[in-house]
This record gives C-alpha cells, structure tokens and sequence, in this order.
C-alpha cells in the first residue's frame, strides 16, 4: 500500500466529519420542508405563516452553510410561499 501523508489523512478525517454533519442538516431541513407541507396542507393561515417563516430561514442557513444550493433554496421557498398565499382569503 502506497504511503499516505499525515495532511491528507486529516482531509480524510475532516472530509468525514462533515460529511455526516451535513447529512444531519439536510435530514432537519427536509423534516422541516415537510412539517410546513403539513401544517400549509391543514389550512391554517396563522400557523401556515409562522412554519414558512421558520423553513424559510431554515432554507437560508442551510444554503449559506453549503448544505443545498442556494438557488435550491431559493426554489423551496418560492414553492412554499406559493402554497401559503393560496390560504390567504381574497382581498375585496
């Protein structure tokens, strides 16, 4: 077996860790998308409103931490605000 150096076994170390670091996030943000499925799908505004507040800066801390891609982010978002405005009532 060819010789390693110790720098890349940190990397591979390191490389590991956040490996499953982001797993961890990625499966809090899908639990996340699909708790405000749920609640979006129940049909309370009040509720619905306070949950897409909360996926959303999930959404957003999640893509500056490199978990998903921005725009990835910023698609989720928009399909969940689309569900959310359909709830509200029709303005007269």
């Amino acid at each position: 077996m060819a010789k390693r150096s110790l720098s890349s076994l940190k990397r591979v170390r390191q490389n590991e860790r956040r490996r499953i670091r982001n797993l961890e996030r990625r499966s809090a943000l899908k639990s996340q998308i699909r708790k405000a499925r749920d609640t979006i799908a129940k049909g309370g505004t009040d509720a619905a409103q306070k949950v897409f507040r909360l996926t959303a800066a999930a959404l957003d801390k999640a893509a500056a931490a490199g978990v998903i891609h921005r725009k990835a982010a910023s698609r989720k978002k928009s399909r969940l605000a689309k569900r959310v405005n359909t709830l509200k009532p029709a303005r007269k």
